[in-house]
């Protein structure tokens, strides 16, 4: 079913049945009004309904699911390992966004959240697992890492929310997904979200969701109408100058590149020209991925290099271009990918770098994405790329990196005997980082 605001307007936060104290937290975090997957489905959530949802990336579908899972939820009490809500999503980032965007809305209810994931200490999330946590946001395998260790118990979790349930699918996560869901009581509510409802993703709901109303906000290969997309056709001995042109702009930037060492390649060469840019890919480890988010929210550095990796999960607020250095491989990573700009009724420009030898594979890409672009052939210094992007000529003074702690010198670089080779610090960093939170509703963003 297609929802469409109703001719009276778009209904208030209080309308739609959430408690007081988040219908006063959201005008204090600036929330004005709500986003239509937010009205379209918060009604029968907070009912108790089961849910099937589709929405554009960045339609404001974290709080759709969030403010109905914390609804539920209030007035509970969770005990030792036995969450009360749980949010299964695809990813680590999109854990660390979930959790921040709730987290004011389930103080304000006195109610407690926290995330499971790989890459951080397992006895640390065991020891905030043990004192309770009513609302738990975590990713497949992690999560049944601690199902396997009974370090959580799932049978008391009331409502289970998935989200990007395609991405799940793509990723090979649906399995564990079921045995999750098989953990949890039979009776309990669930909602899901996904691009597409198709194939395994269709199975899962037929298996786990009763009776479920279904809302679905728009196409998913509709072309959002604040975002401009742009093919940019380019020869390839010139590619590299016409990109680094780009990411001199002023704004934040993110350029997609198909390989983790692509991505390190292309951030070398920025910041050998001026250009202050990061990286994020699977290979890095999950402190240096948490501090390239948070240095591209905080402004520190504008530009960042990505894989796939960053096309779901990553809610950073005004990105004003998104640029696929490598073209995506499926309509699907495109618009995710492209769902990166353009939130929450922003602007943003879209542009895809094109090789002759690219060109019809990339014609027949937008096509299937839904998407009408603008194609214009540029050069290094062109008008035409400048009036596009934003590019100019970078400062050519390198980027230096911070010097790296010295090191304690080793002795002769025998161990000592008896020493065990543990090092204080073994254990994975806490948590994501904190940098600026994901918001949906009014005028701000969020997943």
């Amino acid at each position: 079913m297609l929802w469409t605001v109703p001719e009276s307007g778009m209904p208030t936060f209080a309308q739609l049945g959430l408690p007081e104290p988040v219908v006063k937290a959201l005008a204090v975090e600036g929330f004005t009004e709500p986003f239509p997957i937010q009205a379209a489905t918060l009604p029968d959530t907070i009912a108790g309904r089961d849910l099937l949802g589709r929405g554009q990336t960045g339609s404001g579908k974290t709080l759709a699911f969030g403010l109905a899972l914390l609804s539920r939820l209030a007035g509970g009490r969770s005990q030792a390992r036995r969450p009360r809500g749980l949010v299964l999503v695809p990813t680590r980032e999109l854990a660390t966004q979930v959790v921040d965007a709730l987290t004011p809305f389930a103080r304000a209810l006195g109610l407690t959240t926290t995330s499971v994931v790989g890459g951080m200490s397992f006895n640390r999330q065991v020891s905030e697992l043990n004192r309770g946590i009513d609302l738990l946001v975590a990713t497949p395998g992690r999560l049944t890492d601690h199902t396997t260790q009974r370090t959580c118990d799932l049978s008391g979790v009331e409502i289970t929310a998935i989200d990007e349930a395609d991405r799940m699918a793509d990723m090979g996560f649906l399995p564990q997904v079921r045995r999750i869901l098989d953990l949890t009581p039979a009776d309990g509510q669930r909602l899901l979200f996904s691009a597409t409802l198709d194939g395994e993703v269709g199975t899962l709901v037929r298996q786990y969701l009763t009776d479920p109303v279904t809302r679905s906000i728009a196409s998913s290969t509709a072309q959002v109408a604040t975002m401009d997309h742009h093919v940019l056709h380019v020869d390839l001995s010139a590619k590299p100058r016409v990109i680094t042109e780009i990411a001199a702009r002023d704004g934040r930037t993110i350029l997609f590149v198909r390989t983790k060492h692509g991505v390190d390649r292309l951030v070398k060469g920025l910041r050998r020209e001026g250009v202050n840019a990061g990286a994020l890919h699977g290979g890095k480890a999950q402190n240096a991925r948490n501090r390239a988010i948070a240095e591209f929210k905080d402004g520190r550095t504008p530009v960042l290099v990505a894989t796939d990796v960053a096309a779901r999960g990553i809610h950073v607020d005004d990105v004003s271009l998104v640029v696929h250095v490598d073209p995506p491989a499926d309509p699907k990573d495109y618009l995710h990918r492209a769902g990166r700009t353009a939130r929450a009724g922003d602007s943003g420009v879209v542009v895809t770098m094109v090789t002759p030898p690219e060109r019809r594979d990339v014609e027949r890409l937008t096509r299937l994405a839904g998407v009408k672009a603008t194609h214009t052939d540029v050069a290094p210094g062109d008008a035409a790329l400048t009036a596009v992007t934003g590019a100019r000529v970078p400062s050519g003074v390198p980027i230096v990196e911070p010097p790296k702690p010295a090191q304690q010198p080793r002795g002769n670089g025998r161990r000592p005997r008896g020493a065990s080779g543990a090092g204080a610090g073994a254990g994975a960093p806490r948590g994501g980082a904190r940098g600026g939170r994901p918001r949906t509703g009014g005028r701000r963003s969020a997943a």
